[in-house]
């Protein structure tokens, strides 16, 4: 459970980091020669959102709680925040209720899994809390990870990505997607403050990868919502995939991620033959997986 200091500070943290980040010419501030500051200074931050230096101060410092929500969209308007850190600069801060119960196991709808069984021709899989693998269609465990031959506890997308060798020859733009992917973990954690499992993630992410530590660090958060990946697959050479994350409508926390390719390319052409790889010699063509344990 996170208590409200460690609240605090995570929201303070998180606003010194935009800060530092955010241009003072995208802001419409004037640069002078030989400034010294990166990003932008406190006052500065304070007079684009209309609050007093103290105020904006003490927020940083960790000695206020709770920022009213016209707060927080001034301070979003002031460090030019996009949709997914204006979100997450909400969740630190609001309010963080304890939790004493233990959160349920997600679990796919039967509708969802006949959904990818149908999806023969397109990888798709479900993410959940975490980014952990819920359910997955066969093709894309040939395309990506047979996720279905691992324990459950580590049926996890960012575990996948940052600590399996093979994903990092998979995708040529590796470090641009394992930094987003850690930018998720990040919302996610602003989300569900005190996550033990998200925890014991990071612990073992932070052990095992080298990079992960300086991506956590930097706070940038990162929403899955569509685009393009490369992918180097070793049956069918590349694959330029395009993807879109769908929510899933009556679950929370499950978003369906589809992949495609377009018509009549290269890569069409090599993900058709991954399919066809699939169905006659590749991994079985298996859609259920059972959830990972502990919500």
């Amino acid at each position: 459970m996170t208590s409200r200091a460690e609240r605090r500070n995570d929201l303070g943290d998180f606003l010194r980091s935009r800060r530092a980040a955010a241009a003072p010419d995208a802001a419409g501030l004037p640069v002078a020669a030989g400034r010294r500051v990166q990003g932008l200074r406190r006052e500065e931050v304070a007079q684009l959102a209309g609050l007093s230096v103290d105020y904006y101060a003490r927020l940083e410092q960790g000695r206020h709680a709770s920022p009213s929500r016209a707060v927080v969209e001034a301070l979003a308007r002031a460090l030019g925040l996009d949709a997914a850190a204006r979100a997450h600069l909400h969740d630190l801060a609001g309010p963080s209720a304890p939790r004493t119960e233990r959160p349920a196991v997600q679990r796919v709808r039967p509708a969802v899994h006949q959904l990818l069984d149908s999806l023969g021709d397109h990888p798709a899989f479900v993410l959940g809390r975490r980014t952990d693998v819920l359910a997955s269609n066969a093709l894309a465990r040939a395309l990506l990870s047979d996720w279905d031959a691992l324990p459950t506890r580590q049926r996890n997308y960012v575990r996948w990505l940052l600590l399996d060798p093979a994903a990092r020859t998979l995708f040529p733009d590796w470090e641009v997607l394992a930094a987003e992917a850690v930018g998720t973990l990040r919302l996610d954690a602003g989300r569900h403050p005190g996550d033990p499992r998200l925890n014991s993630l990071v612990g073992e992410l932070t052990i095992g990868c080298p990079e992960f530590g300086r991506w956590w660090s930097d706070r940038r958060v990162h929403e899955r919502t569509h685009g393009t990946k490369r992918v180097h697959h070793p049956v069918v050479g590349e694959v330029t995939i395009r993807f879109e994350a769908l929510a899933l409508s009556g679950e929370e926390d499950q978003t369906l991620f589809v992949y495609s390719t377009e018509p009549g390319s290269a890569s069409a052409d090599n993900l058709r033959l991954l399919s066809s790889w699939t169905a006659g010699t590749g991994p079985a063509a298996r859609s259920r997986s059972n959830p990972p344990g502990g919500g």
